[in-house]
């Protein structure tokens, strides 16, 4: 036992099978780090709502986004979450052989049919977006009609 010698599958070239793929990910998931990690350069926010009898209370998880690169939207009862980021270049003068720059850009909607357009408060606070919709009165109401 002790002569093994650990065996790479992703970079051995003596494995060609239509299981490389199924390999690949048994192998990532075993060389990762756990527990895994959100991150919004790979997922998008997580977001979550509650009702009460007059308002929807929405948070969101956006660690690290600032309120600049946050956009809210209310557009025929569809709320829309979105967040645009990108990394700007700065004029170094230093000699680079290599530089990156990202552009990140999510969005969450969800449908809120009694929204009141006119009543919606948000709040950042520690990277938790807080919002809160009141709702309006949608009922119908009954109507006396006249007749002539």
């Amino acid at each position: 036992m002790k002569g093994l010698v650990p065996f790479n599958r992703k970079n051995s070239s003596l494995l060609n099978s239509d299981f490389e793929d199924f390999y690949d990910m048994i192998d990532d998931f075993f060389s990762g780090s756990l527990p895994s990690r959100r991150s919004l350069t790979k997922d998008t926010f997580k977001v979550d709502i509650q009702e009460t009898d007059n308002e929807y209370l929405i948070e969101a998880e956006v660690p690290g986004v600032k309120k600049e690169e946050i956009g809210l939207n209310l557009t025929d009862g569809r709320l829309t979450i979105s967040i645009k980021r990108e990394e700007k270049a700065d004029k170094d003068t230093k000699n680079y052989i290599h530089r990156e720059r990202h552009y990140l850009s999510m969005s969450r909607s969800m449908y809120l049919s009694d929204a009141k357009p006119d009543d919606i408060k948000a709040k950042l606070d520690n990277g938790v977006l807080t919002i809160t919709v009141k709702k309006q009165d949608n009922k119908i109401h009954p109507i006396d009609i006249n007749i002539e």
